[in-house]
């Protein structure tokens, strides 16, 4: 059973929902049936990130595992289905161990599953909790490299400032001839990244709506989705994907004890994802601390593997 909000985490929302404009963290996306959602969402024929990305690391994998020593403990922020993680483990040469790390159990559960299954003589350490806690990166073989990899575009999500300090804090937790593999979404056309996010079933439209379901359960929120409409653009200037859920009418909201009102012209900004381009990813892996290995894409350029390196 999820633990109950924490003052903390309610007085975030709360502060959230009274911004300028509105706005709620994407990690409320997630609950059981928002996962289920996105799921599917990924196999729709305009979201083009998650095979576009594992057909990178099939084809080109042996790119990437040049910059990754023998022997190497493969870290995993966040799991998926295992697809990924098994393409590039493929092409690493004799990897230590393989530690997914997830706060959901289920995730970790599927994933371990299809890792042992596709290479049984691997040893698996999964680790249930947030990516960020230094304890998930303890308890690993003594001595042995490590690569950490962040797949999607999840790092798109994240305010330019805020992914610098993000990658540095992981930079921290790596020694000389460590890496990370940054998953990123390149810039590209902008009809094709308006698809992507407004797909003709419809499904992206639910998974956002999902979120206020997701915070009635959690928060004691009388939400009704109904009464908001899914919209997802593209800005520009600030070369990002915004997601918003727009009042149909004005909206009076409970939240717990507090009493909301959400208003047509002040849309809930539930997303925004940030497409990068080869200057940016230099300019993070600078930034963080890290050395700039190799960015390897697709043929299209629509999607990047970023091997970012720590210098010896």
């Amino acid at each position: 059973m999820t633990a109950p909000p924490s003052p903390e985490e309610r007085a975030e929302l709360l502060a959230g929902l009274r911004g300028d404009p509105p706005h709620v963290a994407p990690r409320y996306f997630y609950d059981s049936a928002g996962s289920r959602l996105f799921d599917e969402i990924t196999r729709t024929p305009e979201y083009y990130p998650t095979r576009t990305e594992l057909a990178i690391l099939r084809e080109r994998g042996a790119e990437i595992a040049r910059h990754v020593p023998k022997g190497a403990v493969v870290v995993e922020l966040g799991s998926g289905s295992g697809d990924k993680v098994i393409a590039l483990l493929s092409h690493l040469a004799a990897p230590r161990a393989y530690r997914p790390i997830d706060i959901s159990r289920h995730a970790l559960d599927v994933t371990c599953a299809a890792v042992k299954a596709a290479m049984p003589g691997l040893e698996i350490l999964p680790y249930e909790g947030d990516f960020t806690d230094a304890s998930a990166y303890r308890g690993l073989p003594e001595g042995a490299p490590r690569l950490v990899y962040y797949s999607g575009s999840t790092i798109g999500n994240f305010e330019p400032g805020d992914a610098i300090k993000f990658v540095r804090a992981l930079r921290s937790l790596l020694a000389p001839g460590d890496a990370l593999l940054l998953g990123a979404d390149l810039e590209k056309d902008r009809t094709v990244l308006h698809d992507a996010y407004n797909d003709e079933q419809g499904l992206t439209a639910s998974f956002n709506a999902n979120m206020l379901l997701h915070l009635n359960a959690r928060f004691g929120a009388d939400f009704d989705p109904a009464s908001f409409q899914h919209r997802a653009v593209y800005n520009e200037r600030k070369h990002r994907i915004e997601m918003y859920l727009v009042a149909k009418t004005p909206q009076t909201v409970r939240v717990g004890d507090a009493t909301l009102t959400f208003e047509p012209s002040r849309p809930i900004h539930t997303e925004s994802s940030y497409k990068y381009d080869f200057d940016d990813l230099r300019v993070l892996a600078e930034q963080s601390g890290f050395e700039l290995g190799e960015i390897v894409t697709d043929p299209r350029r629509w999607f990047a593997e970023a091997v970012f390196k720590v210098g010896r």
